[in-house]
């Protein structure tokens, strides 16, 4: 059967369809998704199956010969999975179809086969054979097949099952061009497996048997298949596996941190840079302003953590291309199960240590609907880059000069997310979201070298999805930030007055550095209090008897509260409201605040109680409205995200509260 031209197909209501459309189905990590970016490029976009969180990457086949559908990785169409229900849906053609709206079934579909698992990758060609649409076979691996001593033949196949079969390489693109124009000749298979599954997984096995293995290769085959065994003997034990795996995490996250420096201060650079190009061609007036720093600023305290996300996504990506990343899940399966978690929540807790947004949208390849909603709701205890700024300042101030017990505490605040993340899942499992845990089945991969290709269009489709959901809110959070910091606008400080007319009596020759100098402290004073009298400050000292228990004067309020809409800003607060001054890594601002003192003008700002409560607050708030906005659309409702915020504004609250009076009780209160 040939598909058939755009005007001989009829899409909802009798309308012409564009052109055909093919689903791209197969086993996860059999090189579906490498396929798909072969055959698409970069025409491609990514939404949501209609009705679903799950998914859905829709492309172009050359010069729009056809869309194609990259759908979920499954293991079975009849497995009682998500993936699996929009696999059946998509293929029977119920409901709205992903790439416009009609509801019909699929044109083609091209089920990709891993060569070195042919008969388990078979059974999914007799289901979806069943559903009588036009078939091609792609099939991959053939490389690390004929490593490990197996040969498959591809005109055997084709002649067996009656549809096309073609041998192709999606990592070096051998063979996609062939695919390619397969598709446009997909046949209805003439050899399906009678019965029901058990049928289908007969049919199977001894259609791989025709197909593939000459038993002289059977020895190959089984020196390859030991030493796999051998690997994963180490990469899953207990304990041999567990220090595999903090050591491969520990370069991860090394190298995203340390490497990830400097494209962060090249976006820093070129954000300051904007701004001050605002600033000098735009009047001065309150457009100005909210420009260089209501605009400017807030679309730069988003992308400036660009790098970090992409970075540690490309480096995921690689590490789930090798398939190591599926030996740790299954290890991590182990350790997360216990709270009512299983391995598949690994990744999505991985990825929340960058940004939780990415975080829990990559939570929609948790197959359980309460493992997965409980998932969601525990990621954003994993310590995000927004915090790393509060934890900087906080324990440069308790631990001047010692760097490596300051170091101690940053690992602690790591340690007490991860605890506080899965204790809370613990909880919820038993409660809201009680049920029996699905034991984690996964295919282990077979090893093989990743894909930079892959990798960098993964990378590229994550960092537009972060700049999305992300940026518009957090300019929009910044914008309103901005406009309750800037008014109203209030007369300078008596105080500010005064060394003005100070500095204005200076006039003699050699006089000028003095001038400066009352002049720069006059602008401090002015700045801290147009913060104090502005709208945010009036909220501060309304909300600071809230706060008072955990050691926070007003000014520390002012930063709680504006960073319960993005935690990056707290800093930024903190240098105008105590400091005066708006660039937080300016000459002495560091000193400024540690020298702060509260309304007395004896006790100091930052105490060791306050600075511990303080970091404590930080670890366990949910203090990122982003955040709250996709966990409620992923969840499927705001009544989640509702429960995240109180859940996680009440643990903060109550563990900074206990952190605060255990300080000041072994002297901690000056």
């Amino acid at each position: 059967m040939t598909l058939g031209a755009p005007e001989q197909r009829l899409g909802q209501a009798g309308q012409v369809a564009a052109r055909p459309v093919v689903a791209l189905l197969g086993h996860p990590n059999t090189g579906k998704t490498t396929l798909f970016n072969r055959l698409t490029g970069l025409r491609h976009k990514t939404s949501n199956f209609p009705g679903t969180t799950q998914e859905a990457r829709i492309g172009s086949i050359g010069a729009g010969r056809a869309d194609l559908i990259d759908m979920p990785g499954v293991y079975g169409l009849e497995l009682d999975l998500p993936e699996s229900a929009v696999c059946r849906r998509v293929l029977a053609g119920d409901g709205p179809s992903p790439v416009d709206g009609a509801s019909r079934a699929p044109d083609a579909v091209c089920v990709v086969l891993d060569s070195t698992h042919l008969a388990r990758n078979l059974t999914l060609v007799g289901e979806a054979s069943r559903r009588r649409l036009p078939m091609v076979v792609a099939l991959t691996m053939g490389d690390v097949a004929r490593a490990s001593g197996i040969e498959v033949d591809p005109a055997r196949l084709e002649a067996e099952l009656g549809c096309p079969v073609v041998a192709c390489n999606a990592r070096t693109g051998e063979g996609v061009d062939r695919v390619a124009e397969s598709i446009a000749r997909a046949r209805i298979p003439v050899n399906t497996p009678p019965g029901d599954q058990a049928g289908v997984t007969r049919w199977a096995d001894q259609l791989a048997r025709r197909v593939a293995l000459a038993p002289a290769d059977s020895e190959k085959l089984l020196r390859a298949e030991r030493r796999t065994d051998r690997i994963d003997r180490v990469l899953t034990h207990p304990v041999l596996g567990a220090v595999v795996f903090v050591l491969v995490m520990t370069g991860l996250f090394g190298v995203v941190f340390s490497l990830a420096q400097w494209p962060m201060e090249a976006v820093d650079w070129l954000f300051a840079s904007l701004g001050g190009l605002a600033q000098r061609v735009l009047p001065e007036g309150p457009v100005r302003e909210l420009v260089s720093q209501g605009v400017v600023g807030g679309v730069g305290a988003t992308v400036i953590f660009l790098p970090q996300i992409c970075l540690l996504f490309f480096l995921i990506s690689l590490l789930e291309d090798t398939g190591y990343l599926a030996r740790a899940a299954l290890l991590m399966d182990r350790v997360l199960r216990p709270f009512g978690l299983a391995g598949h929540s690994f990744v999505p807790l991985l990825s929340s240590h960058a940004c939780a947004l990415p975080g829990i949208m990559s939570a929609r390849g948790v197959p359980d609907p309460k493992e997965r909603l409980a998932t969601i709701l525990v990621a954003p205890f994993m310590t995000c880059s927004a915090r790393i700024p509060v934890y900087v300042l906080a324990t440069t101030l308790l631990f001047k000069d010692r760097p490596w017990t300051a170091a101690l505490a940053f690992v602690g605040c790591y340690a007490l997310g991860i605890a506080a993340g899965v204790l809370s899942a613990l909880l919820v499992r038993r409660t809201i979201l009680r049920g029996k845990s699905r034991p984690m089945a996964i295919e282990l991969p077979t090893f093989k070298a990743p894909s930079l290709r892959t990798a960098l269009i993964t990378t590229l489709d994550r960092g537009l999805v972060f700049l999305r959901q992300a940026g518009t809110n957090i300019l929009a959070i910044c914008v309103i930030l901005w406009w309750l910091g800037a008014f109203p606008h209030t007369a300078p400080p008596p105080g500010a007055t005064a060394l003005r007319e100070q500095a204005s009596a200076l006039v003699a020759p050699g006089q000028e550095e003095a001038r400066a100098a009352l002049e720069t402290e006059a602008e401090h004073l002015e700045r801290a209090h147009a913060q104090a009298q502005s709208f945010a400050g009036i909220i501060g000292r309304a909300i600071q008897p809230v706060f008072e228990p955990l050691g926070f004067d007003w000014r520390l309020t002012i930063g709680v509260v504006t960073s319960f809409a993005a935690r990056e800003v707290f800093v930024s607060t903190m240098t105008v409201v105590v400091a005066g001054e708006e660039d937080p890594e300016a000459e002495g601002v560091l000193d400024q605040l540690a020298r702060a003192t509260r309304d007395d003008g004896k006790t100091p700002l930052f105490t060791p109680a306050a600075c511990w409560s303080l970091l404590v607050f930080y670890v366990l708030a949910m203090q990122c409205l982003p955040t709250l906005a996709v966990t409620a659309r992923e969840a499927g409702g705001a009544r989640w995200a509702f429960l995240q915020f109180a859940w996680m504004s009440a643990v903060a609250y109550l563990f900074a509260f206990i952190a605060y009076r255990v300080a000041l009780a072994i002297g901690g209160g000056a």
